[in-house]
This record gives C-alpha cells, structure tokens and sequence, in this order.
C-alpha cells in the first residue's frame, strides 16, 4: 500500500510544477498591476516605486525563482489589492468551495447508487430506459447552461430562490443542483453497468440459491463489488468538481476558491491566484491519493500489482 502511494506522489511531482510554472508566467500575461493600482495621472517614478516594493521590477526568471523559495518557507506572499497575506485569502475560500462539492458528490452518489441499482435490477425495463435517458441527458448538459436556466426560472420568473450568498438552505439550492446533474448522470450509467455485470456473477447465483433477500444480494453482495468502477469514477469527478466549480461560483457569487481566481485575474492580484491554484492542485493531489487507496483496499488486484 505504501509503494502505491509512494509512487503516485513521485508521479505528482512534474504535473504540480508544472502548474505552478504555467500559473504564474501566464498570470504576468494579464497585464501590468500598476495599470490597476496607480492612478494615471502617475509618474514613472511611481510606477518605478511600485513595482520595486511589490518584487515586480526583476527579470521573470528571478522572480520565479524568489517566488518558490517563498513557497518553500510556507510564504505565498502578499496580495496587492489588500495587503495581506495571500495564503490567508485562499484558505478563508477554500472552505467554501470543499462544503459545495462535497454535498454535491454525497447526494450524486447516494441517488446514483440507489436509481443505478434499481434500473440494474430490471434491465431493459421501463424503469432501465427511463433512468438511462435521463442519466444520458443529465450527463451531456453543460454546467453553465444549467446554472443561467435555473437563475431565469426559479430565481427571476418563480422568485423561489436566491441568486448568490450563502446564507440560508435556499442559497444552496442552485449551486449544488447545477454542480450535481451532471456527475449524477455520469455515476448512474457507470453504478448501473457495474451492477448488471456483477449481478449475473455466480456468487450472486449462489446467494440467491441459499435464499439470500433481493435487498441483500443487490446491495449486500453486488454492489460491494460493482464500488471499484463507481469509486474511480466518483474521485474523476470530485476532482473535477473541486477544479471546476470556477463558473458556478462565478454566477452565483459564491464566495470559493473559483470565485477568487476569477477575481485574482480581474485585479491582476498575482501572489492570491497563485495562491490559490497551487493549492487547489495540492487538494486535487490529495483527492487523487485517497481515491487510489480507497481503490486498492476495495480491489486486491490493484495491492498485488503495486507490491510487484
């Protein structure tokens, strides 16, 4: 188990750096701070000024380098819009974004398992075809266009709910049901696949035969075994959820970490974007750990092949 991980961290290692890289060469792309943050009636000795107090004046190659000996001391430097300590501004965001996608993968995979099963129960059935078009339709719905149709209907025309905050179970009504239909369609086919295959096993057979309830074969028995394929396909789409949930909380206002790199870019607030997609890579590092070990303590398989 240890080598397993041990190998999927030294796999990470080029992926992270590479982001980092890519994340802040491209964030000077945006623009010159100084254009935001000076009035322009200033002078060049005021622009000069500025960017020698904000580490903005060396060669990129030197800032680059500066910038990851900060990070090797925990330092993420400071944001130029507040003043303070970037590192600070991320995780007070980062909370928000982690509760979004993480009610909306629990109740994707709660309703998936349970109308995946059913629909397995009975393939072919009115029920399997119903569960299969709507799942395949859900699957295929881009997330904004879900988000933008469900402000006019329920928020604008119904007045039902609200447009953006976070106060109130109404708020979060929009954000999870726009984040959830799509990895909700996904993990139906996927939990209903995995569950015809594993529910015409022998073992199955022979559950059935000691006189096993249908309640126990199908979740007891079939879909103990049918978890591996979801599991895999449920840690894909978290990770997705968590690094793209930048447009729901973009229309939404919802204060996460998306909301704050789309802000960051706007504000050239270099050192909080950074920030923030260095530790969203980290996040999306770690989910992808614990979805590989979650994996291996479910499949044997995947033990034997990492201890050889």
């Amino acid at each position: 188990m240890m080598t397993l991980l041990r190998r999927r961290a030294v796999s990470s290692v080029i992926p992270l750096l590479v982001v980092v890289l890519g994340v802040f060469f491209l964030a000077r792309l945006t623009g010159d701070p100084a254009n935001l943050y000076l009035p322009l009636s200033a002078t060049p000795e005021m622009r000069a000024e500025f960017a020698a107090r904000n580490g903005l004046d060396e060669p990129l190659v030197t800032q680059f380098g500066d910038y990851l000996a900060q990070v090797a001391h925990l330092d993420f430097g400071e944001s130029l819009r507040t003043a303070q300590p970037a590192g600070e501004a991320v995780l007070r965001a980062f909370p928000a974004t982690l509760q979004l996608a993480g009610w909306t993968m629990l109740l994707a995979v709660v309703g998936a398992v349970v109308i995946g099963s059913l629909a397995a129960c009975r393939p072919n059935s009115a029920t399997d075809r119903i569960a299969s078009f709507l799942s395949s339709t859900a699957a295929s719905v881009p997330d904004f266009w879900i988000a933008i149709m469900g402000v006019l209907v329920f928020a604008v025309t119904l007045g039902w709910l609200p447009t953006s905050g976070t106060s109130g179970a109404a708020a979060w009504v929009l954000p999870v049901a726009t984040l959830l239909i799509r990895p909700f369609g996904v993990l139906v086919q996927v939990v209903r696949g995995a569950m015809v295959s594993a529910l015409s096993a022998p073992y199955v057979k022979v559950a059935r035969g000691k006189g096993a309830s249908e309640p126990r074969v199908v979740f007891g028995h079939a879909l103990r075994n049918a978890a591996a394929p979801a599991l895999t396909v449920a840690g894909d789409l978290a990770v997705g959820l968590v690094n793209g949930a930048v447009v729901v909380e973009t229309i939404f206002g919802w204060p996460g970490i998306g909301k704050l790199m789309i802000d960051s870019v706007l504000q050239r607030d270099f050192a909080v974007l950074q920030a923030a997609v260095l530790l969203t890579a980290l996040a999306i590092f770690a989910l992808n750990m614990l979805v590989d070990l979650l994996h291996a303590l479910l499949d044997p398989r995947v033990r034997q092949r990492a201890a050889a």
